[in-house]
């Protein structure tokens, strides 16, 4: 099979598994990842080969600008602590337990062990958010391990890099000292001027196709261009995208918006697949290139690195506890999590993308480089599947789900917004301002009782009653000729858009899998 061929077929499988994880309510990542295993193990199963360089800018770059786009600032102030601790703290000791496994057990070189760290040590938010995303947790549970995962990659990378410099050079000088000291800083200053440099293009391409083209072209420059110039390149993307978010307003193209949600929520899915899917196949290689006794040397120290790490991360979730509620008893603001809060955020530290994009990137004549991969996959593999899929149980039996919460607080902000729409219509005359003043009233006096019908109950069944009427009549318009294929497909999507705004949550929602 040619490369596309496999990479099409891979998909396939892909899209049936993602439909039993959905069914089975599993976090997809692990169930991709062994699949790739088990594809890799079928005779003639094809070798795709990875270049090291791109893998980090294709792999990370859009995903981290996705998530840094979204993410509240306001959060990150309210939590500075909590994130500094997870996404430097966290990082650096797990990486020593690592390192002190490694030397201890198998006598890696110092460089490689810190290298073997640096891969394994940040947890990623992508398991865990696919549960959270159906089972909603306390808001600041969520955005502690949504940003976590935004700034504890730039502590691993930063390690990473070092160590490999150190690797390649055999030592570390006072160059290296200060290109890696100046790494952080200069990325976030660089991401931050480059953020406000493509501020300045979006109005010229928006509604445009070429505009969701540009948002692509600008996370891989940005992450490159960091990389040609030694700085961080994750706090670069990070930094940019936060600029970005910062610098749109109210008035941004809703038609450019809802594009490039689409867009950017099937590419950076279709990564997550790949990259969990690729990462299965380099099992095969790296299996047939061990012997049985060095297979047996790999899998024990593997094991080991695995509950060094999750246990390194519930060490550190229960200190931050202790630390954060000893601060709010001598009048700190922040309020410590709960013991099952506590519980659930140290669980769930399941490795993903950024450990596996990692592994991808080291060098091929990299020293125990079979060894360090293959570990890094079994940690991937192991916490995804062990800590991945006992998630939502533990949701459940600690009664840390707030579903009703949620609920009450989007009916409440629905019916804010309708009151801010009607208090601006107010003094407008008009039949057509008394209109929509009526729809905007309906919503914000709408009951609350789900047994009582509403007249938002009954515009929404009216609304989706009439729009498909009209969308039969325009597929009698088009049967008879009478109108054109372009016209077909304006009227179509007008329609679309009607519907949709009637529509349920659910209706509009589209899931991951």
């Amino acid at each position: 099979m040619t490369f596309f061929e496999t990479l099409v077929a891979l998909l396939a499988v892909a899209i049936l598994l993602l439909q039993v994880t959905r069914r089975m309510r599993l976090p997809y990542p692990g169930i991709l990842a062994a699949a790739g295993v088990a594809v890799a193990m079928l005779p003639g199963a094809p070798t795709i080969p990875i270049d090291p360089p791109t893998a980090l800018a294709l792999f990370i770059a859009p995903v981290l600008v996705d998530s840094a786009y979204d993410f509240p600032v306001g959060a990150a102030r309210r939590m500075l602590l909590p994130l500094f601790f997870y996404a430097v703290v966290a990082v650096l000791v797990t990486t020593g337990v690592v390192v002190s496994i490694s030397m201890l057990t198998v006598g890696l070189p110092i460089a490689v062990a810190v290298t073997l760290g640096a891969i394994v040590s940040p947890p990623d938010a992508a398991a865990a958010t696919a549960v959270l995303s159906n089972l909603p947790v306390a808001r600041r549970v969520d955005a502690l391990l949504k940003g976590e995962s935004l700034f504890n990659d730039a502590t691993a990378l930063l390690l990473f890099g070092a160590a490999l410099t150190v690797q390649a050079r055999g030592g570390l000088d006072a160059g290296t000292a200060l290109q890696v000291g100046f790494a952080a800083p200069g990325g976030i200053l660089f991401g931050i001027a480059f953020g406000f440099f493509v501020s300045r293009l979006r109005p010229i391409t928006e509604n445009t196709v070429g505009g969701t083209l540009l948002q692509f072209v600008y996370a891989f420059s940005t992450w490159l261009i960091a990389e040609h110039l030694h700085l961080s390149a994750v706090l670069a993307t990070v930094a940019s995208a936060m600029t970005l978010a910062t610098l749109s307003s109210v008035k941004d193209s809703p038609r450019m918006r809802v594009h490039s949600f689409a867009v950017w929520t099937t590419v950076v899915f279709l990564l997550n697949v790949v990259a969990f899917l690729l990462m299965g196949l380099q099992a095969r290689r790296i299996l047939e290139a061990m012997s049985a006794e060095e297979l047996q040397r790999a899998m024990g120290f593997a094991a080991i690195v695995v509950v060094g790490v999750i246990l390194a991360r519930m060490a550190m979730a229960f200190l931050l506890h202790a630390v954060v509620a000893s601060r709010h008893r001598r009048g700190g603001e922040l309020a410590p999590f709960t013991s099952g809060e506590t519980l659930l955020v140290g669980w769930a530290g399941m490795r993903g993308l950024v450990t596996l994009a990692t592994a991808f990137a080291l060098p091929a004549d990299f020293p125990e480089r079979d060894l360090v991969v293959l570990t890094a996959f079994t940690v991937v593999l192991a916490t995804l599947v062990i800590q991945g899929a006992t998630l939502a149980p533990m949701i459940h039996f600690l009664k840390l789900g707030r579903q009703a919460e949620v609920r009450d607080e989007l009916k409440a902000a629905r019916r804010s917004l309708a009151e801010a729409a009607f208090l601006r219509l107010e003094k407008e005359d008009g039949t057509e301002a008394e209109a929509i003043r009526t729809i905007c009233k309906d919503h914000w006096t709408a009951s609350t009782d789900a047994n009582e019908t509403s007249p938002l109950d009954r515009r929404r069944h009216l609304t989706i009653a009439a729009v498909l009427a009209q969308r039969q009549r325009l597929e009698e318009l088009r049967d008879a000729d009478q109108i054109g294929a372009t016209q077909y497909l304006e009227l179509q999507e007008d329609l679309d858009w009607k519907q949709l705004s009637v529509d349920s949550d659910e209706d509009r929602r589209i899931t991951e899998s």
